[in-house]
């Protein structure tokens, strides 16, 4: 049996680095929007972290480099670590490629897997040409790809299971537009006009003041059930009151249903809520209707709504983005 001590709050990080037997060079440091207990598979990740304090980065470079030589690692090494409070918590040192190495190399301009390659076959960095790690220009995010589409009944929640099936990215300037980018290319596409509904577990509604007021200002109608109404109120934000299943009809289905609702955002936390966020979740899915179940996504969200208002989407190359590196 194998029990997890879980950090509540704390920020997930992962590390995709090389090690040529003396030097190490971190490819990137990866910086979940999740918050830690969702699975690293499932949640979206931005290069270069977006909140994370220059002493924190410190570390964990330090910490990366100290682990892969302590190792005696050639060739590539994922870590994945947690802060919180300032603390920096490292939960697993894998040896082996991982799973994010595609997007780290398309995000930082750099063919890691062909570098492991040379190194595991005896070059160093050094005869290789490779000095400092990348320093990328651009924002990347990644985002996973569902399949709840095609498991009907599934509830399409995240959690510490692994239920993603692929990944999408999304390259800008700033993360908003990144961040806009990757869920388009996931398939749950922001809306810039139209309705959202939010229906908030209470320990996230504190949080959810900020993501309401940024969305409100972009010219976004709220709509949502009493708690999270009255919630919002008490903080001068004005949302119209919608019932939840349990509460009757007409209700948050019926709108979904008739193609009312552009956004829902919705984290669920006792039984019957469960019950009721679940029927909501299972109705994006069906409706296809963008979905968000948890506080950070929705917070990035907002901020993602909040630049597309203020320009509109460019697309650029890759060579482009990685032009001059």
């Amino acid at each position: 049996m194998l029990i997890d001590d879980l950090l509540v709050n704390a920020t997930e990080i992962d590390v995709d680095a090389i090690s040529d037997g003396k030097e190490v060079l971190i490819g990137a440091i990866m910086e979940h929007i999740e918050e830690a207990g969702i699975h690293s598979g499932d949640s979206a990740c931005v290069i270069p972290p977006q909140s994370l304090k220059p002493e924190i980065l410190a570390i964990v470079r330090d910490y990366v480099k100290k682990i892969a030589l302590a190792l005696h690692v050639v060739g590539i090494v994922n870590i994945q670590m947690a802060t919180k409070n300032g603390v920096v918590y490292v939960l697993e040192a894998n040896p082996r490629s991982s799973r994010t190495i595609p997007f780290v190399s398309k995000a930082v301009g750099l063919p890691l897997a062909k570098i492991a390659a040379k190194v595991m076959a005896g070059h160093t960095f050094k005869e290789l040409g490779y000095k400092g790690d990348p320093v990328p220009k651009h924002v990347s995010v990644k985002e996973v790809l569902l399949p709840f589409d095609k498991l009907p009944g599934a509830d399409p929640v995240l959690g510490p299971e692994m239920k993603s099936t692929g990944e999408v990215m999304g390259i800008d300037y700033d993360f908003g537009r990144a961040f806009f980018k990757a869920e388009w290319g996931a398939d749950n596409s922001l809306p810039l006009s139209g309705t959202v509904f939010m229906s908030i577990r209470d320990e996230d509604k504190p949080l959810i003041v900020k993501v309401a007021k940024k969305m409100q200002d972009a010219g976004l109608r709220l709509i949502g059930t009493r708690g999270t109404a009255m919630f919002l109120s008490k903080n001068g934000i004005r949302m119209e009151v919608i019932k939840k299943v349990s509460e009757g009809e007409p209700n948050i289905i019926d709108l979904v249903h008739n193609k009312e609702v552009n956004l829902i955002v919705n984290t669920p936390t006792s039984k019957q809520t469960v019950k009721d966020g679940f029927q909501i979740r299972r109705a994006a899915v069906d409706f296809k209707v963008p979905y968000i179940t948890t506080i950070q996504a929705a917070l990035a969200a907002a901020d993602a709504i909040e630049a597309m208002k203020k320009d509109e989407i460019t697309i650029k190359s890759m060579g482009e983005y990685h032009a001059g590196r």
